[in-house]
């Protein structure tokens, strides 16, 4: 059982930043891949990034360049670093574990956070 909670949402402006954080309980964090998915409303909840066990990285194409997930196994943590950030990213941000990067990039997970809102202002 994985245990995750998210913090560091808030509101921003258009081309500004914000570090997301997600915190894991249990001992074996190490094993599982990481991702952050976002659902903004009225949309499905998809992924944004994703870090393997050897933190081999994935981004989906309107993030690229933007966004930066990155993985401390020591301190069981996933961070999600947002620049440049757009209107269009405004959504609840999600943490998320899976024993497969595979299955997050198909937008599956086996365990979630309880999400974190951005909002983003033009």
């Amino acid at each position: 059982q994985v245990q995750l909670v998210e913090s560091g949402g808030g509101l921003v402006q258009a081309g500004g930043s914000l570090r997301l954080s997600c915190a894991a309980s249990g001992r074996t964090f190490s094993s599982y891949a990481m991702a952050w998915f976002r659902q903004a409303p009225g949309k499905e909840r998809v992924v944004v990034a994703a870090i393997n066990r050897s933190s081999g990285t994935y981004y989906t194409d309107s993030v690229k360049g933007r966004f930066t997930i990155s993985r401390d196994n020591a301190k069981n943590t996933v961070s999600l670093q947002m620049n440049s950030l757009k209107p269009e990213d405004t959504a609840v941000y999600y943490c998320a574990a899976a024993t497969l990067i595979s299955r997050l990039v198909k937008n599956q997970s086996d365990y979630w956070g309880q999400g974190t809102q951005v909002s983003v202002s033009s």
